[in-house]
């Protein structure tokens, strides 16, 4: 499976071709003091964020694209990045591989868009799957944290997969740590809080492209 670099964000479209935002841009509107923190921290020892930034950002984009390429049963090509980072990358798909040993996975669909016509907003599933022999959302994190947006996103993603009539028992978030390998598994029962703070984000999304046009 050849990874494109260039490929751009997907364009999610309603039925009738409207243009609606995706669940990353809408939670981009969140103010996300740990990233201002880790930004400080990283000038007062005279680093630059945003090289240390774009490389962490390489690495968990190999990482994922490993895990995407196994659930597919495909090979990966990993030409266009550097072995240091495919390294650091492959150590946390190994990482996720012992995930896979302790739990019966079976996949359903991955990598999938989604569109919610009554909310508004799109998605792309990381994998809907069975777990245990549960209807599951399992979705991969390649950070140093878990976030509060990071439940926000599951939850619209769950709530994604239930509009188009997916049924969901479970929603599992997997965050593989880079550096490590370690990799930490959060099971969500209860996402509503979640859930009732995107809607009122995807909302307001519309309304502040309007404004910051003016």
């Amino acid at each position: 499976m050849t990874k494109d670099t260039t490929k751009t964000h997907i364009v999610y479209k309603k039925k009738d071709g409207t243009i609606v935002a995706g669940v990353t841009t809408i939670l981009g509107m969140l103010d996300k003091p740990a990233l201002l923190n880790w930004a400080w921290e990283l000038g007062t020892r005279g680093l630059d964020y945003r090289k240390v930034r774009d490389k962490a950002a390489s690495i968990g984009t190999i990482a994922h694209y490993l895990i995407e390429c196994h659930l597919m049963n495909e090979k990966p090509d990993l030409s266009d990045y550097t072995p240091n980072d495919i390294n650091k990358a492959e150590t946390a798909f190994l990482a996720y591989l012992d995930f896979e040993k302790k739990y019966h996975l079976q996949i359903i669909q991955s990598e999938f868009p989604l569109v919610s016509e009554f909310y508004g907003f799109g998605g792309t599933i990381d994998c809907y799957c069975k777990l245990d022999g549960k209807p599951a959302l399992l979705d991969f994190k390649t950070s140093s944290g878990l976030y509060p947006e990071m439940r926000c996103q599951v939850a619209a993603y769950q709530n994604l997969l239930i509009e188009n009539g997916h049924t969901v028992e479970e929603v599992h978030l997997l965050r593989i740590d880079k550096e490590t390998g370690e990799f930490n598994h959060h099971t969500f029962k209860d996402l509503q809080l979640e859930w009732e703070l995107f809607k009122l984000l995807a909302k307001a999304y519309p309304l502040k492209k309007i404004l910051w046009k003016k």
